[in-house]
């Protein structure tokens, strides 16, 4: 970073903090704080990165008096450190470049949606937390209201956000990986509608003897009748894990095809050895056998 303004350096190491792996961003901040020299260049970067990362890997953090976890996202963001845990009505404050909640108050009433509204949320809410409980080991979810939180009965219609966020870092095993889905649930009281629509985020990192990594999107989108609260939730719900499922599956199906396609785009047909590519004995070989293993194995096998 020779000649490089100190402006210059920060913005550097910022761009790296940000692109770090599924819950790496720790180790790479190490590597980038001995590339900086300088305490403050670097404080100036991850004040910066941080908050931004955390919110786009949708971290999951303990509360401090064990009651339940904050999920630190957009939605539930009240400031750059404040965050909203409807599920416990608490409000936890975050250090960023720690990744700690260090203290909780509890939720103003202007900070929570109406009693209407609540129905509809914390009943797609514990629907949704028996999904992810079932699906993804180690994972986390919540809903927010993030449009119309003061709507009632006969008022306009509201959005809520569901949000599911898994990881999997395995640094012995050089694998990381997560799973981020965001579901946008528009309720229409005068048209008696549900819609839907989602965008699932899943990204895997293999870096032993190499550096690999999957970054993929899914988006879909659904709809269903306005009913009682409760069957809204199952309703929702029954979309989302049909939606993501399906997505899963199709991500199965590519993996199985590595070695006979993937792969094979990869490598020149003739090297310039002259000698060609055994593609018959693909899945012998290494890199095609780990791969398939890891980044399978990232996606969270689920068990129907």
């Amino acid at each position: 970073m020779d000649g490089a303004t100190d402006d210059h350096k920060a913005g550097i190491a910022k761009w790296f903090l940000l692109r770090s792996p599924p819950g790496q961003i720790q180790q790479v901040a190490k590597d980038v704080q001995k590339i900086l020299m300088s305490d403050k260049l670097y404080q100036q970067a991850a004040s910066e990165a941080f908050p931004i990362y955390n919110m786009e890997q949708m971290i999951c953090l303990e509360l401090p008096d064990g009651s339940g976890q904050v999920l630190v996202s957009n939605c539930g963001a009240l400031d750059s450190t404040h965050y909203l845990d409807l599920r416990t009505a608490q409000v936890a404050t975050v250090d960023h470049i720690k990744q700690i909640c260090t203290k909780i108050r509890p939720a103003t009433d202007e900070e929570l949606p109406s009693g209407f509204v609540e129905e509809y949320r914390s009943a797609i809410d514990s629907e949704l937390l028996k999904y992810v409980e079932e699906a993804f080991p180690r994972g986390s979810c919540a809903v927010f209201c993030t449009a119309g939180s003061t709507a009632e009965e006969d008022d306009a219609p509201f959005e809520l956000t569901a949000l599911i966020s898994a990881s999997k870092i395995s640094h012995q095993n050089f694998s990381s990986g997560s799973w981020r889905s965001t579901w946008k649930i528009q309720v229409n009281q005068e048209l008696q509608s549900v819609d839907l629509t989602g965008k699932v985020h899943v990204n895997a990192h293999y870096f032993e003897e190499g550096n690999v990594q999957l970054d993929t999107n899914y988006e879909g989108s659904d709809s269903t009748v306005l009913q009682n609260p409760l069957d809204v939730a199952t309703a929702v719900v029954n979309i989302i894990r049909s939606k993501e499922s399906e997505y899963l599956l199709s991500l199965e199906e590519s993996y199985s095809k590595l070695s006979d396609n993937t792969f094979k785009e990869l490598r020149r047909k003739l090297p310039v050895t002259r000698t060609l590519f055994a593609w018959n004995n693909a899945l012998q070989l290494s890199l095609s056998r780990e791969v398939t293993r890891e980044l399978s194995n990232l996606l969270f096998y689920r068990s129907s």
